[in-house]
């Protein structure tokens, strides 16, 4: 039987360092709930330049509480991007792999922006808030290197590219009762919001709020954009989970986000996509519109690496069939021993009770139709592993006649 093991929040801040950003990184940010974080007991790491609360009373907790009910996140790292003008469009089509044009005003998309040579610079979320304006959210460790990049690319374009990240207070709220709790404090028709779309309106009496049914678990939810100062994100922190307390709605941190995350098989900045790691080892070739009628940076690469044979390894999930847990960065070796990779996020699985993992296999390793065996390195033993199908977790579908 698999052993399936308990959480570490020490773990999980060595494994959410892999972001580009040096763990003795001096002047931290703080989110402007950094001090209600403090005082709810949580612990904190360091991740992406900031200081985040790891978890507040035990990540299995926190991740049940996603999986079953509703949970809160201060996801305020996150950066936040914007591009207006009259060729606004033309830029995100340049930099972004996806096909900006195919969104309509209120809809968001997940995509990616690539280097030359069809590497990862970061994955992204583009949101179409006008006909000449978009706004990007990309990851907390990269977004210096983010907004370099957006500039560089859409500078051939008129319009303007400006980085509001610090403007906004970033609030997920996630789980299927997250509908239910937000809809106490806000006039919007949440119900009416499809997934991966947005609306505008009063929230915690705050007018103007982006309201976003997206997220980074698995869950239905929703991420909500709020100013940043600290009275303001107190305030709605707090509603928020006086809203959720018959739901038993519980504050999260970084820790049950990347446990939620990895059951869904999403993947980690630095993890599974890097500079170094090509949009079809990564499997998300779904997402590169290479007949979008634009050039976009690192289409030609793509083409080439398709066109000479596909990738050589692939990426892979895998679950544990002897006792221990695949950490990120364990070696990975075949039945004769030989070395064929290793593990890029691995974990227990709270809700699904057993210990997964993602890793990158040699492409023989990675036919979803059948089971390949490999073997961890944990501490100088073997311990076998299977690959198995992604995602490991799937929420769901609504009832009939129920909106997501």
């Amino acid at each position: 039987m698999p052993h399936h093991g308990t959480v570490k929040s020490k773990a999980l801040a060595r494994a959410l360092r892999g972001n580009g950003v040096p763990a003795t990184q001096t002047a931290l940010r703080k989110t402007a709930l950094h001090a209600i974080h403090r005082s709810l007991g949580a612990k904190m790491v360091h991740f992406g330049g900031w200081e985040m609360p790891v978890e507040y009373g035990g990540i299995s907790a926190e991740h049940m509480a996603v999986r079953t009910g509703v949970g809160l996140f201060d996801v305020s790292h996150m950066g936040d991007i914007q591009l207006r003008g009259p060729q606004s469009l033309d830029a995100v089509q340049q930099f972004s792999m996806n096909d900006a044009s195919r969104l309509q005003v209120g809809q968001a998309q997940y995509s990616a922006m690539l280097t030359p040579e069809g590497t990862f610079v970061d994955d992204i979320l583009v949101h179409k808030l006008s006909d000449n304006d978009y706004l990007i959210v990309v990851n907390a460790g990269t977004r210096e290197k983010d907004h370099a990049w957006i500039r560089q690319q859409a500078q051939p374009f008129k319009g303007h590219v400006s980085d509001y990240s610090d403007f906004y207070t970033q609030l997920a709220i996630q789980g299927p009762n997250a509908v239910d709790v937000l809809q106490k404090l806000t006039d919007l028709p949440l119900g009416e919001i499809k997934n991966y779309w947005f609306r505008w309106g009063k929230v915690c009496g705050l007018y103007n709020v982006m309201v976003a049914r997206t997220g980074y678990t698995g869950e239905d939810g929703f991420e909500l954009y709020i100013p940043s100062d600290e009275a303001t994100g107190a305030r709605v922190w707090h509603e928020l989970l006086a809203a959720g307390e018959e739901f038993g709605i519980l504050p999260c941190g970084l820790g049950a986000r990347n446990t939620l995350r990895l059951e869904a098989a999403m993947p980690l900045y630095g993890h599974e996509i890097s500079e170094t790691i090509n949009v079809w080892e990564a499997g998300m070739g779904r997402y590169a519109k290479l007949d979008k009628g634009v050039e976009f940076t690192g289409a030609a690469a793509l083409r080439r690496l398709r066109d000479e044979g596909g990738p050589a390894r692939r990426l892979v999930g895998l679950e544990m069939v002897d006792r221990g847990i695949a950490r990120d960065g364990y070696k990975l070796f075949n039945v004769a021993g030989e070395p064929v990779g290793e593990v890029t996020s691995g974990s227990p699985a709270p809700f699904l009770r057993k210990n997964i993992a993602l890793a990158y296999l040699p492409i023989e390793y990675t036919d979803p139709a059948q089971s390949n065996e490999v073997w961890v390195e944990i501490r100088g033993a073997m311990v076998k592993a299977q690959t198995t199908p992604m995602p490991f977790y799937k929420r769901p579908k609504p009832a009939q006649g129920q909106t997501q």
